[in-house]
């Protein structure tokens, strides 16, 4: 029986890291009462380094059709949307460029294949809205580690 290929990434020293499974998460933050309140948006535990990706690149793109929708879509009732100015941030823009920057996704899968925590983080005046993924083996690596010990005097 054959085994699937798995994405390898070399380290400096020569070595290989393998990561074979991924917890993404998809979360908006805003302010509620004066205390900073985290909305999840989405959660996804991706078996490969591919779906990670193209979950992330999905969530992306998904949050920037809600933010960015199209006035003629006959669901939203006439003058229910209206521009923003032309100086507020742009999310979905910025949101859908991230999801095509093929260099980047390259960047984020070494990231992620390295063991490394990623944090997409995108904000307007009231929401920042972020993309997180990171390797399960990582988070089961760092549990396993004892505490650091230090005696007092």
């Amino acid at each position: 029986m054959e085994s699937e290929a798995r994405p390898a990434f070399e380290t400096r020293d020569g070595g290989v890291i393998v990561h074979d499974e991924f917890l993404c998460h998809v979360t908006a933050y805003g302010t509620c009462g004066g205390q900073r309140v985290g909305v999840p948006l989405g959660t996804y535990r991706a078996p490969t380094l591919a779906l990670a990706l193209w979950w992330l690149r999905d969530r992306a793109v998904w949050m920037a059709d809600r933010l960015d929708p199209q006035p003629e879509n006959p669901r939203f009732p006439r003058g229910a949307l209206v521009p923003v100015a032309d100086t507020a941030p742009d999310v979905p823009k910025a949101l859908r460029t991230w999801a095509r920057d093929v260099g980047h996704q390259e960047q984020v899968a070494y990231e992620l294949a390295a063991g490394r925590l990623v944090q997409i983080a995108i904000s307007d005046e009231t929401t920042e809205y972020e993309l997180l993924a990171e390797s399960v083996d990582a988070l089961r690596m760092q549990r396993t580690v004892p505490a650091l010990v230090v005696p007092v005097a």
